[in-house]
Protein backbone atom coordinates (compact mmCIF):
# COMPACT_ATOMS: atom_id res chain seq x y z
CA UNK A 1 0.00 0.00 0.00
CA UNK A 2 2.82 2.41 0.86
CA UNK A 3 4.38 1.81 -2.56
CA UNK A 4 1.20 2.82 -4.35
CA UNK A 5 1.04 6.02 -2.33
CA UNK A 6 4.67 6.85 -3.15
CA UNK A 7 4.02 6.28 -6.84
CA UNK A 8 0.91 8.48 -6.81
CA UNK A 9 2.70 11.27 -4.93
CA UNK A 10 5.67 11.20 -7.29
CA UNK A 11 3.38 11.30 -10.34
CA UNK A 12 1.43 14.19 -8.82
CA UNK A 13 4.67 16.12 -8.29
CA UNK A 14 5.69 15.55 -11.92
CA UNK A 15 2.25 16.66 -13.13
CA UNK A 16 2.32 19.77 -10.93
CA UNK A 17 5.72 20.81 -12.28
CA UNK A 18 4.56 20.12 -15.83
CA UNK A 19 1.45 22.27 -15.41
CA UNK A 20 3.52 25.02 -13.78
CA UNK A 21 5.79 24.99 -16.83
CA UNK A 22 2.80 25.23 -19.16
CA UNK A 23 1.42 28.14 -17.13
CA UNK A 24 4.77 29.95 -17.26
CA UNK A 25 4.91 29.49 -21.05
CA UNK A 26 1.38 30.87 -21.31
CA UNK A 27 2.38 33.96 -19.32
CA UNK A 28 5.38 34.50 -21.57
CA UNK A 29 7.74 37.45 -21.47
CA UNK A 30 10.33 37.87 -18.76
CA UNK A 31 8.69 35.28 -16.51
CA UNK A 32 9.01 32.66 -19.24
CA UNK A 33 12.67 33.50 -19.81
CA UNK A 34 13.41 33.24 -16.11
CA UNK A 35 11.50 30.06 -15.18
CA UNK A 36 11.18 27.82 -18.25
CA UNK A 37 14.61 26.19 -17.99
CA UNK A 38 14.43 25.87 -14.23
CA UNK A 39 11.06 24.12 -14.34
CA UNK A 40 12.26 21.83 -17.16
CA UNK A 41 15.21 20.73 -15.03
CA UNK A 42 12.98 20.13 -12.01
CA UNK A 43 10.57 18.12 -14.14
CA UNK A 44 13.32 15.91 -15.53
CA UNK A 45 14.67 15.35 -12.02
CA UNK A 46 11.18 14.58 -10.69
CA UNK A 47 10.58 12.13 -13.53
CA UNK A 48 13.84 10.34 -12.77
CA UNK A 49 12.86 10.07 -9.11
CA UNK A 50 9.38 8.81 -10.09
CA UNK A 51 10.85 6.12 -12.35
CA UNK A 52 13.26 5.13 -9.58
CA UNK A 53 10.42 4.84 -7.07
CA UNK A 54 8.41 2.80 -9.56
CA UNK A 55 11.29 0.39 -10.13
CA UNK A 56 11.92 -0.03 -6.40
CA UNK A 57 8.23 -0.68 -5.70
CA UNK A 58 8.01 -3.20 -8.54
CA UNK A 59 11.16 -4.95 -7.31
CA UNK A 60 9.96 -5.30 -3.74
CA UNK A 61 6.41 -6.24 -4.71
CA UNK A 62 7.66 -9.13 -6.85
CA UNK A 63 9.98 -10.55 -4.17
CA UNK A 64 7.34 -12.10 -1.95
Amino acid sequence: MMGKILILVSLAVVAAILFAGIAVMAIGGETNAKWSNVLMRYRVLAQAVAVGILLVVLYFSSRH
